[in-house]
């Protein structure tokens, strides 16, 4: 007799058994971890890990229920919750439960975005919901549009491959503080190593970006940042743009971090003068709280856009264009890829720009509460005012072996996941606030922390 295969996702019934085991795991777990992060440091969590696991790939298979609950168990036990609020190191924001949820919606339905027989609605919503979001970055433009990537790093890479094409080749110039990502673009697409204008500041000075342009031959993309990954800060983008208009170079902004400010009534004027880059990264998973990976890469003429049309038969064949057919190979250099914008057009319906904004303002709001905890605080340093939400701060009279170890210490305790960063000749703590449910007693337990590290 033969054995009846497991079933797919598409039986709502069996999905809902798994998923009802799925979160009791989840849960169990963070009971067991009890904190922002297990205690006991790498080679305890891989203790765990392995004991959990056993053999990877057994002769025979211990069943749905069984592998589930345990593997989700072990998963959640040995993680960084970015849900705590003493896990506040990194741009990882926690999850809307509702983008969660729409999340798992996808898995279940498995859209392919590489051709319209694959994703037939799921292509209709990217189109639609790119759309708006390109015009919230270009409000003026007649023509923008924006691309679903994985993340920052895919969007930069994008917005110099799509500046290659139009120059045949083109030298970046960056600020110190800009992301990584620009570097490794240059290298995956064989163009000359970025050129680096020092920012003593934290921002590029529109007066050294004048004179690095002066020095630098053949076509040049700026690439400024809204939301630098240490310290939050954001380039004076109308400054840098006129800057770029006088030396006919083009502007990119990398707002991955700061781009959803947008969103926000209060705050959207820090991001004045983003509407004159030709092309612009934004990331929904970090100020947008959604699943990674949500990234966007925003074009101010979608016209830029043609010189990634590839022809596949069997996913685009010119007569299935001719006909009628959306052709998506245009929309990304990855073949298959899942429909991430359902969990962001779920959270745009629900919450509106209104909802979004005020998550925005409640976390700018944290990020200076905290900011003025430090100052009130004998024994602590604040590096500057936050600008978006991220925070630096010291022991005062510490040496930087001793900020590396009191953040060490609480990884190894399980106690608290604070980031670190170097300014001013120094390193910082570094708290980036991005969940909205954090309290003025959570910012005052981080601070408890760090100090009783300190005095050990």
């Amino acid at each position: 007799m033969r054995a009846v295969p497991p079933p797919l996702a598409a039986d709502v019934f069996a999905l809902s058994r798994l998923l009802g085991s799925a979160l009791d795991a989840l849960n169990e777990g963070a009971q067991a971890r009890g904190g922002p992060l297990p205690a006991g440091g790498p080679e305890a969590v891989a203790r765990r890990v392995r004991e959990a696991l056993g053999e990877p790939l057994p002769e025979t298979g211990r069943g749905a229920e069984e592998a589930l609950r345990t593997l989700v168990r072990v998963l959640a036990e040995g993680a960084a919750d970015p849900a705590d609020p003493l896990c506040a190191a990194h741009l990882h924001t926690p999850p809307l439960a509702l983008a969660a949820a729409a999340d798992l919606a996808a898995s279940a339905l498995n859209p392919s975005m590489d051709s319209w027989d694959q994703a037939p609605a799921a292509s209709a919503l990217e189109a639609e919901v790119t759309a708006a979001l390109a015009a919230e970055v270009f409000p003026t433009a007649r023509a923008a549009d924006a691309l679903v990537t994985t993340g920052g790093t895919e969007s930069n890479q994008l917005a110099l491959l799509l500046a290659r094409e139009r120059h045949g080749s083109v030298t970046t110039v960056v600020g110190a503080d800009a992301h990584h990502s620009f570097r490794r673009a240059a290298w995956l697409l064989g163009l000359p190593e970025p050129v680096v204008v020092p920012t003593p500041s934290g921002t590029i000075d529109p007066a050294a970006l004048q004179d690095a342009l002066t020095r630098t031959e053949g076509p040049v993309l700026v690439a400024a940042t809204a939301g630098t990954t240490d310290e939050g800060l954001i380039d004076p983008l109308p400054e840098l743009a006129d800057v770029c208009a006088g030396a006919g170079a083009e502007l990119h902004v990398d707002a991955a971090y700061g781009g959803p400010v947008l969103f926000s009534r209060t705050h959207r004027r820090l991001l004045d003068g983003l509407d004159r880059a030709r092309t612009v990264t934004v990331d929904l998973h970090k100020l947008g709280w959604q699943p990674a990976a949500a990234g966007l890469l925003a074009v101010r003429d979608a016209d830029d856009l043609t010189v990634l049309g590839h022809t596949a038969d069997y996913l685009n064949a010119d007569d299935d264009t001719e006909a009628g057919l959306p052709d998506l190979l245009g929309r990304s250099l990855r073949t298959t890829r899942r429909p991430d914008v359902l969990k962001t057009a779920v959270t745009l319906r629900a919450l509106g720009r209104t909802g979004l904004g005020a998550l925005v303002d409640r976390c700018m709001d944290l990020a200076q509460e905290l900011a003025d905890l430090v100052e009130k605080t004998p024994g602590l340093d604040l590096k500057g005012r936050p600008t978006l939400t991220t925070v630096l701060f010291r022991p005062t009279g510490a040496d930087d072996e001793t900020v590396a170890a009191i953040r060490r210490t609480l990884l190894a305790e399980g106690r608290a996941v604070l980031g670190r960063a170097a300014a001013d000749g120094r390193l910082w703590l570094k708290a980036t606030l991005l969940n909205p449910h954090t309290t003025p007693g959570d910012l005052a337990d981080i601070l408890t922390l760090v100090e009783g590290s300190t005095h050990r």
